[in-house]
């Protein structure tokens, strides 16, 4: 490329991020455009810098958290999706399923040490359970332990609820409702290109049901998070169209309470030729996203994914929620994660002060819990 070519683009650039930058300081949405021009970048320190200043005028010095405990109920599952190292046929020696009052019991063992204030379940696909059992299981628990709000079943699980039992998914999410679920989770979103997600898991609903499910939710009166799995060989443009997709969804029914990215953990799956994301990409991802959500108040930095540091650095790049204790997370770990499987409050909270930031502890729908 010749001199002046070259000063040229760098023009264009400096341009281009200055119409952005104006845009962000008097709350004016970013385009598609402008999310691709950021992902593009390279200048990651003026994004975090913008997404820094747009997180602090809706958040303020705070980075909220919950004291939380995951329950993985079964790992075996119908679907067979390549990044996922979790799922079990159910004739493997690790194969497991866990009954209602095991699940109880679990609950009442760390309930004991922590006295946290969410459950959050997810699992696999189990070819056998009965719808029933999905039932009995909230109930039980909310009847256990009535201060617990209960966070569970994606909306691949819905979806399955719905297929096996012969329900509309209305009816499947307000059979939840009443039995004591009061959120779903924002997993199963992956990557919502159709190529991708064909390659990556093509047994697992669309990105459009994915999306349905979650506004028929909000319509009933259960929140919901959304997310999004990077690092899967999908191009920027494939992360801005699945951004809007949420966006334009948040903008209809306003009951995504937050946005989480979830970087891809390789180890153990079997996407082939694959690698760990770059830190230089984590942290970019959650800076365009705070700054293209401008209808989500919070983002989610994952700690078992990024680590305990960078998600540290993540704070001052737009994220606001260091997300819960988790107590044993399992999904991730099964992928390779090295990190932490859980926290302790005391740790948490030193974690995030030692940022300069005030922790603040909340439930599941982010009211503030005040102990």
């Amino acid at each position: 490329m010749q001199d002046g070519e070259l000063m040229a683009q760098n023009k264009n650039t400096h341009k281009n991020f200055d119409l952005i930058r104006e845009k962000v300081y008097n709350n004016i949405r970013l385009s598609a455009e402008d999310a691709l021009f950021l992902f593009k970048s390279k200048d990651l320190l003026s994004i975090g810098e913008l997404a820094n200043f747009k997180n602090i005028k809706i958040n303020g010095n705070k980075v909220y958290y919950i004291v939380n405990i995951h329950i993985n109920y079964t790992n075996i599952c119908v679907n067979r999706c390549a990044f996922c190292a979790f799922y079990r046929s159910g004739k493997e020696p690790d194969a497991y399923f866990m009954n209602i009052e095991e699940i109880i019991e679990y609950i009442k063992k760390h309930y004991k040490v922590n006295n946290f204030k969410e459950v959050h379940i997810v699992g696999g696909l189990h070819p056998s359970l009965p719808y029933g059992f999905y039932l009995n299981m909230i109930r039980r628990i909310k009847n256990e332990f009535p201060s617990l709000m209960i966070q569970a079943f994606t909306a691949v699980e819905i979806d399955y609820l719905s297929r096996i039992s012969g329900l509309p998914t209305e009816t499947v999410l307000s059979d939840l409702k009443e039995n004591g679920l009061d959120s779903i989770p924002g997993g199963g979103a992956e990557i919502f290109n159709p190529y991708v997600r064909k390659k990556l898991c093509p047994q697992k609903i669309s990105g459009e049901r994915w999306i349905s499910i979650h506004k028929t939710a909000h319509k009933i009166g259960i929140y919901s998070n959304a997310s999004m799995l990077y690092g899967v060989k999908e191009t920027y443009e494939d992360r801005v169209s699945h951004l809007n997709e949420i966006r334009i969804a948040q903008d209809e029914s306003g009951g995504f309470k937050s946005f989480i990215p979830f970087a891809f953990q390789p180890k153990n799956t079997a996407v082939k030729n694959s690698a760990l994301t770059s830190g230089y990409d984590d942290i970019k991802v959650i800076a365009v996203a705070r700054l293209f959500l401008d209808n989500f108040k919070h983002i989610k930095t994952f700690f078992v994914n990024l680590g305990i540091n960078l998600a540290q650095v993540s704070l001052s790049f737009g994220a606001d929620d260091f997300d819960g204790t988790l107590t044993e997370e399992k999904i991730s770990h099964n992928a390779g994660s090295v990190n932490p499987a859980g926290l302790s409050v005391k740790n948490l909270k030193k974690i995030i002060t030692e940022t300069g930031k005030i922790p603040v502890e909340r439930d599941t729908v982010y009211n503030v819990v005040t102990n």
